[in-house]
């Protein structure tokens, strides 16, 4: 249902997350949603960027660090929930859990793992552990880290982040 949602050509990637990232054949690097578009394991945050109108945003200059959730770590949220967020009325609801994700800068994951919170673009703060070789983002894990774009750069996370 969600996939039908999406307007943007979805290609599902064959190769790594990382290669998406390297330069295309112009030389120049894709940015966020060019690289979460090709990997093609961010469907649903596709749709929902899409949704909440900030493909714009994320395409601009930046820089951005976005924490993003792949679509497994969306299916972990109750049922329903991303189609009630996708809705035009949930608009704003929708764009505050996104901007959650989402914070100014440039920040690799060496950076991230000497400070202990982070404020997002939503405006509230991101609790940063390191517990046993794992960064965690609030109750989200980054399993995989440092992935540039010409814009910014983003941090895989298993769990979507909800704002209070």
């Amino acid at each position: 249902m969600l996939k039908k949602l999406v307007a943007l050509p979805l290609v599902i990637a064959s190769f790594a997350f990382m290669s998406a990232a390297h330069a295309d054949h112009h030389g120049m690097k894709k940015d966020i949603v060019d690289v979460a578009v090709e990997n093609g394991s961010f469907t649903t945050l596709v749709a929902a960027v899409q949704a909440g109108g900030l493909v714009d945003t994320l395409k601009s200059k930046g820089p951005f660090t976005v924490f993003a959730p792949t679509d497994d770590a969306f299916a972990k949220l109750p049922k329903g929930t991303v189609e009630m967020l996708l809705k035009p009325e949930n608009k704003d609801q929708l764009v505050a859990v996104l901007t959650y994700h989402v914070v100014p800068g440039n920040v690799m994951a060496a950076d991230a793992m000497k400070v202990d919170s982070a404020t997002t673009v939503q405006g509230q703060n991101l609790a940063i552990n390191t517990t046993d070789g794992k960064v965690m983002i609030n109750d989200a894990t980054v399993v995989m880290a440092d992935v540039k774009a010409s814009n910014g750069v983003i941090h895989v996370i298993d769990t979507v982040l909800l704002p209070k």
